[in-house]
């Protein structure tokens, strides 16, 4: 089984992944990956958490990951991404790749005998997407019907995977941008075949009633070309106090991290009492621990 899109998992198994997260919080976790598993790491791109939260994990559960800068690999060189699968999956146990397209990521698991995750394409970030649900969950009473506010770039990967998630839970989901900004038309028709989403340039009626307020970068890796363009743009979508002021006064604040400081959120905002920013990133660890015992069982 691999993890390469929100697509992959139906709501049982989201919640057979977070039943997993929840008996290592509780300390009651007996079940484990096979001795001295290892879970191969390649990555095109930078990252922080996600590398982080893998590395230690794989330590936690009794195995290791090695991590794989791109640029060193025979890839860099022409090798193609099946025949890295291949090499990969003769070797480690699982492989979790962060690459530029979502197109090579598919390769690589069509050519792997191990389970491949995402670790971020430039369409979605799904490990990140569970980790921001379990989050959500922690926080409200139930998530059917919680709202879910999404605002500034709406094409953004994380949140491609993140909505589909919390709609396979019930979760309503509003997106607030520039008029006629819209994610990939499969990603707003995924959502609609579980739940509500709707459009608006209206910060006032997209953040009404929120409880979640979610917003992430304007200038995704890979898109520095764009930067002043794209900061324009997304300008008026910041996530600031005059705008948290108009959600639900227990909306709590979600950002994946990095942060922009001054452009997609402001410090005070950030650093507010009502964001659970920091509680993501935690939960990284914890749902990338309990999605890989959950692939080595299935």
């Amino acid at each position: 089984m691999n993890f390469l899109s929100a697509n992959d998992i139906s709501k049982e198994e989201i919640n057979r992944i977070f039943d997993i997260a929840d008996t290592f919080v509780a300390g009651k976790q007996t079940a484990s990956i096979k001795e001295h598993s290892v879970l191969a790491m390649y990555f095109e791109k930078p990252s922080t958490r996600t590398r982080l939260s893998f590395e230690v994990g794989m330590t936690q559960l009794g195995g290791r990951a090695i991590f794989i800068d791109s640029r060193t690999t025979q890839l860099s060189r022409g090798e193609t991404y099946a025949d890295t699968a291949r090499m990969l999956s003769n070797y480690c146990d699982f492989i979790a790749a962060r690459l530029n397209k979502h197109t090579d990521l598919i390769e690589m698991a069509n050519n792997s005998d191990v389970p491949v995750i995402n670790a971020l394409t430039d369409l979605e970030h799904p490990t990140q997407g569970l980790a921001d649900l379990y989050t959500i969950r922690s926080h409200v009473k139930s998530l059917k019907d919680t709202r879910i506010a999404f605002m500034g770039d709406l094409q953004n990967n994380t949140f491609n995977s993140l909505m589909v998630l919390a709609a396979k839970e019930g979760a309503e989901i509003f997106l607030v941008g520039p008029q006629g900004y819209l994610p990939k038309a499969k990603y707003v028709t995924k959502v609609k075949e579980y739940s509500k989403v709707v459009a608006t340039n209206s910060l006032e009626d997209g953040l009404e009633n929120a409880d979640v307020v979610y917003t992430d970068t304007f200038i995704s890796m890979g898109q520095e070309g764009e930067a002043e363009k794209r900061r324009k743009m997304f300008a008026p979508y910041q996530l600031n106090q005059k705008a948290l002021d108009m959600a639900g006064k227990k909306a709590i604040v979600m950002h994946p991290l990095p942060a922009h400081r001054g452009e997609e959120i402001t410090s005070d905002v950030l650093d507010g009492s009502r964001s659970v920013a920091i509680e993501q990133a935690r939960n990284k660890l914890l749902l990338n621990k309990a999605l890989v015992l959950y692939l080595s069982q299935h």
